[in-house]
């Protein structure tokens, strides 16, 4: 072996070695099955903001600190802008010190996982199981008892507050 096949080898089982350890959400309780959301392009433009859409349709980023649901702390649910799928109770919200609201779990079924790869490195990014939008990552470095944290964009969240 050359030193061209064996350095594109070594790069190849790196890869899948990243890949393997990337955070994967704990298969919880029995998912309910989401019906999917489909619109236009054009749709979403229309019903969102520039912001919003840019983050949930073109898998954008807010700034850090700038969402007021990083403050939230009354008890609810935090659900998707575009579709009202309810993502996280405000039981699994904690204070991670990114500037995004960060979770350590989300309802079962509730987001689908892909694989980003757009920095370089990969990660595992989520979206609505709904209506397919982007909302944040997940990593490992997260409280027990998942050890997870899904760093979400508040822009993309709205919170609803439980009734009292």
């Amino acid at each position: 072996m050359d030193r061209r096949n064996f350095l594109i080898l070594a790069a190849s089982g790196a890869g899948a070695l990243a890949l393997a350890k990337l955070p994967r959400p704990a298969a919880a309780a029995v998912a309910e099955r989401i019906e999917k959301l489909r619109r236009s392009d054009a749709e979403w433009k229309r019903l969102l903001t520039p912001q919003q859409y840019d983050i949930l349709r073109q898998e954008g980023t807010e700034a850090p600190f700038s969402s007021p649901l990083n403050h939230e702390k009354r008890g609810g649910l935090f659900a998707c802008v575009a579709c009202d799928l309810p993502l996280f109770p405000s039981r699994f919200k904690y204070d991670s010190g990114t500037g995004w609201p960060s979770f350590y779990d989300v309802l079962p079924g509730h987001v689908e996982t892909k694989i980003d790869l757009k920095l370089g490195v990969p990660r595992t990014e989520y979206h609505c199981a709904r209506c397919g939008g982007h909302h944040g990552h997940v990593f490992d470095d997260g409280p027990r008892p998942t050890g997870l944290r899904y760093c979400n964009n508040g822009a993309v969240l709205k919170f609803i507050p439980e009734r009292t």
